[in-house]
């Protein structure tokens, strides 16, 4: 409800904006019909499924969504993992893979890690959806030109089986398809407020019933139709072996809805000014995903293009959302029967179009011209191995590669430096060999200090991690210099992990072992927490942790207790 609250709070509920909302979501529920459709059949599943999963995710989703403008239901992005699911469990398995994501999805989203994934790289992200386009468009050749089901199981397989079987296409197949096809582009430049998906569908359709062309697939022929009735609510049968293998398609289908869900949110909130709650539209989606197999559906997350469609038209609020499921609602139960002469190959051009759109060829093309050198080796890579691997394989590829890279950068950029401003600041001049020598108390009053000591400040920069903890400590424990006491300014150091921690006690170890103390300054909350915990305040002397360069004077050894 967070999303309906806050467009109630906004004032975007109220008479003025009932009737934009209202027309938004009647224009976004047509463009759903056909991509609903599409979108089932290229997943394995029957058309009808796909409708029903735009019912109930759009209405769960709006209401229940951290993006007020969302638009959900099936999309082009989840057709290749579902379609491996399909043809592996059935669409029984689906169905449970989908509910086990749900899930999945709303403990994300309880756990607040919905910001999380924004930091997936952007060169992985135009990867796998590149990948996902070209795997699309390829799969739907069978559809547009009438060819044989194409023989195994890999992309290349399926490819080469495509190629070969071309001298045996359907001719009025592939003339319905090219018609739908330049219908669908042309359209738009003439029928501006009328979805040109919907304008190809009649066009084709009322052709195919009109002239009946022999050869050509329908979802009548392919399907028996549609039934105008709603699905009795249940779930199929399962078995608990059965549920541990779909852990793993689970998390696919949870980690890229999570994607496509933000993406659109994003997208959305580009197109209106407007802020999503993040953690709010993962729970969203994850109760959409849980309530879609109880009624026949399938995966669902926010379509990038239906949302856009939604805030060309005026939407303001989620009515508009609620509305495009009950014109999807009130299609399946009146005009149902009017779907058997859908040609097969007017939802095969449809889907030509999403994956042109998907592709990002733009995007794709610019990254390879601009890009830095790391960035395109993971772009091409990912991309590549979505094509001819699977997206889960890619995914894990890439985002580790990237990772791995960041983290060599992070660590090249942390440095130890011996900071002679600081010890400028506390003992005057340094004298000619570097360090700092304490001589007597009349010279250095300012500061009250009574002994004679050498001091070395290093100043720390950057993140002390497992990537820069191996880094930092052969430096650190490099120094080999005639100093009593060494100082270790922590100020510009934002974080310390378990790798770091264990490292310092090393470094510690080492600079004890040779006559040195260790003073420890400004060390930020994080990271003061981390080594109290570690037993790093314990090891180098509470009495010898200061916040500030000035206060060294506090730990001049005389003062300290002497021990017997």
């Amino acid at each position: 409800m967070i999303a309906w609250i806050e467009a109630q709070r906004a004032g975007l509920i109220n008479s003025k904006n009932i009737t934009n909302n209202i027309l938004s979501g009647f224009v976004v529920g047509v463009v759903a019909i056909p991509l609903a459709m599409a979108f089932a059949i290229a997943s394995g599943a029957k058309p009808e499924q796909g409708l029903y999963t735009a019912i109930v995710s759009g209405a769960v989703v709006s209401i229940l969504g951290g993006c007020r403008l969302q638009i959900a239901g099936p999309t082009g992005a989840f057709i290749v993992i579902l379609a491996a699911i399909t043809a592996k469990f059935g669409v029984s398995g689906l169905m449970i893979a989908t509910l086990m994501a749900g899930v999945i999805l709303v403990l994300l989203g309880a756990m607040r890690l919905g910001a999380v994934l924004k930091f997936i790289p952007r060169p992985v992200i135009v990867g796998f959806t590149s990948g996902i386009a070209v795997i699309i468009w390829v799969g739907q050749w069978k559809d547009f030109f009438g060819l044989p089901k194409p023989h195994g199981e890999l992309f290349h397989e399926k490819f080469l089986s495509l190629v070969a079987a071309f001298p045996h296409l359907s001719l009025n197949t592939t003339m319905l398809g090219c018609l739908s096809l330049a219908v669908l582009l042309l359209s738009p430049r003439v029928l501006k407020r009328i979805p040109s998906p919907l304008v190809a569908m009649v066009v084709v359709t009322a052709l195919q019933a009109a002239f009946q062309f022999e050869g050509v697939a329908t979802i009548g022929t392919a399907f028996g139709g549609i039934p105008s009735t709603l699905p009795t609510p249940g779930l199929p049968e399962t078995s608990l072996n059965q549920v541990v293998r779909l852990i793993g398609p689970a998390f696919t289908i949870a980690f890229l809805g999570a994607i496509e869900s933000l993406l659109s949110a994003v997208v959305a909130d580009g197109m209106a000014g407007t802020r999503h709650n993040s953690n709010q539209e993962l729970i969203g989606q994850g109760i959409a995903n849980i309530l879609c197999p109880f009624f026949g559906g399938f995966a669902a997350t926010g379509a990038i293009a239906r949302t856009a469609t939604n805030i060309k038209n005026g939407a303001t609020s989620p009515l508009s959302g609620v509305v495009h499921s009950a014109v999807v609602l009130l299609t399946v139960l009146f005009l149902a029967p009017l779907a058997s002469n859908i040609p097969l190959c007017a939802l095969a051009a449809i889907l030509f179009v999403v994956s042109y759109n998907m592709c990002e060829a733009r995007h794709f093309a610019d990254l390879v011209r601009t890009g830095p050198k790391a960035d395109i080796f993971i772009l091409i890579l990912t991309f590549g191995l979505t094509v001819f691997t699977d997206l889960v394989v890619a995914v894990n590829v890439g985002v580790g590669i990237a990772s791995l890279i960041f983290m060599a950068r992070m660590a090249n950029s942390v440095q130890v430096v011996e900071d002679d401003a600081a010890t400028r600041l506390i003992y005057g001049a340094p004298e000619g060999d570097g360090h700092i020598h304490i001589h007597t108390p009349e010279e250095i009053a300012e500061f009250d200090t009574c002994c004679e000591t050498d001091v070395m400040v290093y100043t720390i920069s950057g993140p002390f991690f497992f990537g820069a903890a191996e880094r930092i400590e052969s430096i650190l424990s490099s120094i080999n210099v005639p100093v009593t006491t060494i100082v270790l300014r922590f100020g510009n150091v934002p974080f310390v992990d378990a790798t770091g921690v264990n490292a310092f006690r090393n470094i510690i170890k080492r600079m004890e072992g040779h006559g040195m103390r260790v003073v420890l300054c400004n060390l930020q909350p994080y990271v003061f927490e981390k080594f109290d915990r570690g037993g790093i305040l314990d090891m180098v002397g509470r009495e010898n942790i200061i916040s500030n360069i000035r206060d060294l004077r506090t730990v001049c050894p005389c003062k300290l207790p002497q021990t017997s």
